[in-house]
């Protein structure tokens, strides 16, 4: 790597991943007092702004891909009453867009890699405070479940939010009954203008809630920790020390807070899946595991653990109470801890515009309103308006990722294939997210240059420009 705006250095480093204490973080009642799980985290892929690609492998099974499928639409259909128990346990069906087949659109869950869906739904016990998880399942349509989904024990006084990732372009709610996405308050976007990777259901309410418990002292969000690992340069305008969380101009890209933590087990030789609990991963022990590829995976499977950091988790109503992570637990930590800098949803994330790609306020406060987020206003432009985002991301993000090189580059990568280490993969993350947020137009550079790859198309060598820079208004 070249750094430059400082004394130019050239280096690689492959050496071995420390492994040092970690700050636990965990979501509990103020009175109450939880057991710690560290459990692996699964490798996910961090979201990108790229047209999927459908997987067109033949696979010896009854849900076998089309080999012709060229799509990056889905529909996921809904189940009535999704804030339920009952609702909790049916599972989501993957489907082609406007009626379309699974098989004709590709929308299959063992096509997952490409078009796979995932669900999560956060709970939150209004009494006591107590934050839990569970994550429903997704099934193609016309097929069951390898294993029926756990039906998870709800708090009486449960309020309940539901997010929706993709690993597509798009998905569209369906109800499976009339009523049945008004129940659930979801949305998908506005009319005719979707969100794309992500939907969700109840957002509003379950942070409304969950932040006056917070003032109430009901519930108690920790602090996001302290890193040992983290090498902060001087004057950084970061977060110190501290652990970043989703808010971070440290570890954002350009569509910020987006897809799930979930994952599924798919039996290969009947694309069938079943949740990813104990219990069925011993029942099927050839299963493959299917993730979401998303942000929030990224931080709690790949930043925290290089950085000595734990993500905030919760227990998993469907896998006995195993400690968990989720997009809402994510959201809720980076409000307790969020930095001046705030890296909220800028309004021209690819998430928020319009189908024209013009900004649309009305679009991205929908946005922010299901996630926890404040609205846009003089306050949080200055730092997320979509010139301060592109500005905040260069002098923010490139000299965390220079400072800490060493560090990133003895871990692994979510995508071997972009990346070849956690290094690589975030240089050139953050040279993607550049280009998708036209940064340019603000008389910024491009901070990452001089890629090199390997043979299978990996980045393996980035410079990075440290240099400040100021947007043009």
């Amino acid at each position: 790597m070249l750094v430059t705006g400082q004394p130019p250095v050239r280096r690689r480093n492959r050496g071995n991943r420390g492994r040092g204490n970690r700050t636990a973080r965990i979501a509990v009642p103020a009175t109450a007092a939880v057991a710690l799980s560290l459990g692996a985290g699964i490798f996910v892929a961090a979201s990108g702004g790229g047209p999927a690609r459908v997987h067109a492998a033949a696979a010896s099974s009854s849900q076998g891909v089309s080999s012709s499928a060229v799509n990056t639409v889905c529909d996921i259909i809904v189940p009535a009453h999704p804030l339920t128990a009952r609702g909790l346990a049916t599972p989501y069906q993957l489907t082609g867009p406007a009626g379309t087949s699974p098989a004709a659109s590709g929308c299959q869950m063992i096509n997952s890699l490409n078009l796979g869906a995932f669900v999560q739904a956060t709970i939150l016990d209004t009494r006591t405070g107590a934050l839990s998880v569970y994550n429903p399942l997704v099934v193609t349509k016309g097929t069951r479940p390898a294993v029926a989904p756990v039906v998870p024990k709800l708090p009486r006084h449960a309020v309940v939010t539901v997010d929706i990732g993709f690993n597509g372009e798009i998905l569209r709610q369906v109800g499976a009954t009339p009523g049945a996405l008004r129940q659930g308050r979801c949305t998908d976007g506005e009319p005719g203008s979707p969100f794309g990777q992500v939907s969700f259901c109840n957002g509003p309410a379950f942070f409304k809630a969950a932040f006056a418990l917070e003032r109430s002292g009901r519930l108690v969000i920790p602090s996001a920790g302290i890193s040992r690992k983290m090498v902060v340069t001087s004057g950084a305008l970061g977060t110190g020390r501290a652990c970043p969380t989703v808010r971070n101009f440290d570890m954002v890209d350009q569509d910020p807070s987006d897809n799930v933590t979930t994952a599924y087990l798919l039996n290969p030789a009947t694309g069938r899946t079943a949740q990813a609990t104990a219990a069925n991963k011993a029942r099927m022990p050839h299963a493959r595991t299917l993730v979401n590829g998303s942000d929030n995976g990224l931080i709690d499977n790949f930043l925290d653990p290089a950085l000595g950091c734990d993500p905030l988790k919760a227990p998993d109503l469907g896998n006995h109470g195993m400690m968990t992570t989720s997009q809402a637990l994510d959201e809720l930590l980076a409000a307790r801890n969020e930095p001046k800098n705030a890296a909220l949803i800028p309004e021209n994330d690819g998430m928020v515009t319009d189908i024209a790609g013009s900004t649309d306020l009305a679009k991205a406060n929908l946005y922010r309103s299901e996630i926890g987020q404040p609205m846009v206003n003089r306050r949080t432009q200055a730092s997320s308006s979509p010139q301060m985002f592109c500005q905040n991301l260069i002098n923010i993000q490139t000299p965390f990722l220079a400072a800490n090189e060493r560090l990133f580059a003895a871990a692994p990568s979510p995508i071997p294939t972009a990346g070849d280490t956690l290094f690589t993969f975030l240089a050139s993350r953050l040279a993607g997210s550049f280009d998708e947020l036209n940064c340019k137009n603000f008389g910024l550079a491009q901070p990452v240059t001089g890629m090199v790859t390997g043979g299978g198309g990996a980045v393996t060598q980035v410079n990075l420009n440290t240099a400040r820079q100021v947007a043009s208004f």
